[in-house]
């Protein structure tokens, strides 16, 4: 349903507020104060109207004590400067003249007497100034009491819910303008169709969820899918943040909270939804607040009226979050959020299709390949693939140019992935020897070891805080990492560093970043991976030293011995010292190519990776490490993986295909090509080949910059 608009029209609102009473008092004291204030004198000077005194020209006096005034009445017109004051004239004076004002007078003696007088108020001013504090005392009241029947403006609207409705006769967000989540636009579609055809749910007794919880990484289109929903159904939707619930006055958020699913069943059937429910929804009991928390029963009355929701209520609320884990439990039971759908960043095609929805109103040149944009931005969400293509489009325009090229696309992904360049740091000569030797060991040691990603990327060019960096980009998308691709990102981290070391014998703070990220990977394999023969496959530490995350009271996470934390840290300090002697091993062995490289980068600043697979074409690779099986007493087995099974052919008559490449060896050797199998009936393929050499695939990189944290 709708939202029913206010017929009501600027004057009627104005006449019902307190505006329209505030200016008749303000008119009725200024109409008194005139009426009360004229006297017909023009005013003169003091000395003027003494001289009037002593001249005789004064007919008639009046000596007004409280307002130390005298009015004079003259004989004849009077007349000083050019100026026409009438027959009437009247001075003020100050108190300590008195004595000598009376004197004047009274040595004038006027043919028409004078007098002495002592003001008294005009019955209006009187009236008014005693009617005045009742009259404000009245408005006050009547302002309190139309507020409380519910008119009247945001002062007792407290408790009032501050969602916004969003029509359902013009949505502008339907499914068509979501993409790259497709696991999740499957699941929505089935609330879709209950908003719509609710009966067909119904009569075969399905009960509907009635909470979603969309959850994942900032920016992968939580808000984006629950609008899309709402679109899509046509129905009406309520939208309100997790922090508008919730103000300084105690009992606030839960009557907004009653509040706005009253208004929801009236306008049912429709969605509320709510963002950043973590803001309102954190597991209660925790923190300082305790059970008296204006959180906590705010989180109460949402249960509550979650819970309170009939069968044919056709309510549903849909709820983002970036922490699930951190929620109540209650809140997350069956019966209220019985649906949890996960948002995650898109993978290559959805990204490819993303880029595809934000560039419709973009002019892209012909050279501009979405797909290889999607390529070269793993990693990123939603809203970053939103402003690469927004980046583009105002470099485009800064530049004066009509179409966004694909140099344009470029310079776009590393100003959101490292910042915008520094064109005013300008670097001396030394610095920039230093900086293209340190971005020269990165890429060097990424492309001498044997399970790193490809190098893509090298620039000395500083952006952000970084003075350099190298990037290295994954060939497709991927989702667990290998124990070697860590050991070999720890090596890349040290890449840098041992540059420093082996070609100036002075290191510089440029690598505190690298150590830091090195550090960080060589202590979860230690206690989260279980990675370490010493440490074990033990997870050491339970993470929940957060006590305003709503699962610990705080204190210190350490679940084990202090021998046990000297333990880990002689591993973490083993892994890290192992990839120094890798990076050095790498370097040395590949001297002249880092030379080159580091000229090449001096005389050239930036160097894509067609330039640097030139370069490495003669890199001499590490050795492969030996087989690790946590334990040296376990004996190794040589025995390969299976192969994969074969693709079904679709006609029986055709001929077998060829046996797929095998899996990694123990050995890494080469095997041979698989042979192609016999024709048979039913097409069946031939045995698959030997074992070809590969590692595992790890989760999808984001390509970092050196000194610089990437986004998540």
């Amino acid at each position: 349903m709708a939202e029913t608009p206010d017929r009501s029209t600027p004057v009627k609102k104005a006449r019902r507020g307190p505006f329209i009473w505030v200016l008749l008092v303000l008119a009725f004291i200024t109409v008194g104060l005139l009426l009360s204030g004229g006297t017909g004198f023009q005013r003169v000077d003091t000395e003027q109207g003494l001289t009037l005194l002593d001249e005789g020209k004064v007919e008639q006096a009046k000596i007004v004590d409280n307002d130390q005034r005298v009015d004079l009445v003259l004989a004849d017109e009077y007349e000083f400067a050019g100026k026409d004051y009438g027959n009437k004239v009247q001075f003020f004076y100050i108190e300590p003249r008195g004595e000598e004002i009376i004197e004047a007078v009274t040595s004038a003696a006027p043919d028409g007497g004078y007098t002495d007088e002592v003001p008294q108020q005009s019955w209006i001013s009187t009236l008014l100034l005693n009617l005045l504090p009742f009259v404000i005392i009245f408005i006050v009241f009547w302002f309190l009491l139309s507020q409380l029947g519910g008119g009247g403006s945001r002062f007792m609207n407290f408790g009032k819910s501050k969602a916004k409705l969003v029509n359902k006769e013009n949505p502008d967000v339907t499914f068509e303008n979501v993409a790259g989540v497709d696991e999740a636009l499957e699941e929505l579609e089935e609330i879709k169709e209950f908003l719509a055809e609710p009966d067909k749910f119904q009569a075969v007794g399905a009960k509907i969820p009635k909470g979603v919880l969309l959850y994942g990484p900032p920016g992968t289109g939580k808000t984006l899918l629950a609008r899309a929903v709402a679109g899509e159904a046509g129905v009406p939707f309520y939208s309100i943040s997790g922090s508008d619930f919730v103000e300084m006055y105690v009992g606030v958020g839960a009557s907004r909270v009653r509040d706005l699913f009253t208004q929801a069943k009236e306008n049912s059937p429709c969605i509320i939804f709510v963002d950043e429910i973590d803001a309102v929804g954190r597991q209660r009991g925790a923190g300082m607040g305790g059970g008296n928390d204006e959180r906590e029963q705010t989180l109460n009355q949402m249960l509550v009226e979650m819970d309170g929701f009939e069968a044919s209520t056709n309510v549903i609320l849909i709820a983002a979050t970036n922490r699930p884990d951190v929620l109540d439990p209650a809140l997350l039971r069956p019966g209220r959020f019985d649906r949890q759908i996960q948002v995650e960043a898109p993978d290559m095609k959805g990204r490819k299709q993303i880029l595809g929805v934000h560039a419709k109103d973009k002019p892209l040149a012909p050279d501009v390949d979405l797909g290889m944009v999607a390529k070269r931005t793993p990693g990123f969400s939603g809203a970053d693939l939103a402003n690469v293509l927004n980046e583009a489009a105002l470099l485009t325009a800064r530049e004066k140019k009509s179409v966004i090229d694909n140099t344009i696309v470029d310079e776009a992904i590393d100003r959101v992935i490292a910042g915008p360049q520094k064109r005013t740091r300008l670097m001396n000569d030394k610095e920039r020897r230093v900086t293209a030797y340190h971005e020269g060991g990165h890429a060097l040691v990424a492309a001498a070891m044997n399970d790193t990603d490809p190098v893509t990327k090298v620039t000395i060019l500083p952006r952000g805080r970084a003075l350099g960096y190298t990037m290295v980009m994954p060939s497709e998308d991927k989702y667990s990492t290998t124990r070697n691709e860590l050991l070999d990102q720890l090596a890349y981290a040290m890449g840098g560093r041992v540059a420093e070391e082996i070609v100036f014998h002075d290191p510089t703070t440029g690598a505190a970043n690298d150590i830091e990220k090195a550090t960080d990977i060589a202590r979860k394999m230690v206690t989260e991976y279980g990675m370490s023969d010493r440490a074990g496959m033990v997870k050491l530490g339970d993470g929940s030293s957060e006590p305003f995350a709503g699962r610990s009271m705080g204190g210190s996470d350490k679940s084990f011995s202090d021998a046990t934390l000297a333990t880990i840290d002689a591993e973490v300090r083993a892994l890290v010292d192992a990839a120094h002697a890798d990076a050095y091993w790498a370097l040395n062995e590949n001297r002249d190519v880092l030379d080159r490289l580091a000229y090449d980068l001096l005389e050239k600043e930036t160097l894509d990776e067609h330039q640097l697979a030139e370069l490495f074409h003669d890199v001499v690779k590490r050795d492969r490490r030996t087989v690790w099986l946590a334990s040296r007493d376990r004996p190794v087995s040589d025995r390969p993986p299976i192969d994969p099974p074969a693709p079904r052919v679709e006609n029986g008559d055709g001929d077998g295909d060829g046996g797929d490449a095998g899996g990694a060896g123990p050995t890494g050797q080469i095997g041979p090509i698989g042979e192609v199998g016999e024709v048979g009936p039913t097409g069946d393929t031939g045995p698959a080949g030997g074992a070809v050499p590969g590692g595992e695939t790890g989760p999808t990189g984001f390509p970092g910059a050196d000194g610089q944290e990437p986004p998540r």
